[in-house]
């Protein structure tokens, strides 16, 4: 059983825009396992999360991307909603810190909207994935395989790729990606 006290887990969010469930869930995931989830994002202060196109609740920004580093967590989770991943994708301190954990070799999990971020990260060519399925195409175009599952893990790259498609998958998607990373503790 693999050692979660101490692993810390960077979930990256924009400003406004979060899938509120998709970060929630996960975050309760890794504070499950004894794991320390910490907030990233370009903003300061706190996030705005949405539930679908309702506000929902705030969240308190742990470490301006600006300011984070890969070499300071375990993985990466990328929540989903719509406008999350648009924002971040325009923000070169996110994309960077993204592609830090490719390059690094950490294990990333995303779900519904969120490979947005990972295309514009470079990330995706030769991957397979899944993902809301609007961004197939998006996808396929960024030269990954793009397939219509719950949860896909894909070892075929420098590091584990976890994904799932939306919030009906998250109960998969946790448990899948809390796996993975227990692996790298």
């Amino acid at each position: 059983m693999a050692n979660w006290d101490s692993a810390r887990i960077a979930f990256l969010a924009a400003a406004e825009g979060t899938e509120q469930v998709e970060l929630t869930e996960p975050w309760k995931a890794v504070r499950a396992e004894g794991g320390q989830p910490a907030l990233i994002s370009p903003a300061r202060g706190r996030i705005q999360m949405f539930q679908h196109l309702d506000r929902g609740d705030t969240m308190p920004v742990d470490v301006p991307v600006g300011e984070a580093s890969e070499r300071d967590f375990v993985g990466l989770v990328l929540p989903g909603g719509v406008a999350n991943p648009d924002q971040l994708r325009t923000d070169p301190a996110a994309v960077a810190f993204v592609q830090g954990f490719f390059t690094a070799g950490k294990a990333v999990a995303a779900i519904c909207h969120a490979p947005w971020t990972l295309i514009e990260a470079d990330v995706v060519r030769g991957r397979t994935l899944t993902s809301w399925p609007s961004l197939q195409t998006d996808l396929r175009n960024a030269g990954a395989t793009w397939v219509d599952q719950e949860v896909v893990r894909c070892d075929n790259g420098p590091n584990v790729l976890v994904s799932s498609r939306k919030p009906d998958d998250l109960p998969a998607f946790c448990a899948a990606f809390t796996e993975v990373f227990g692996r790298h503790l």
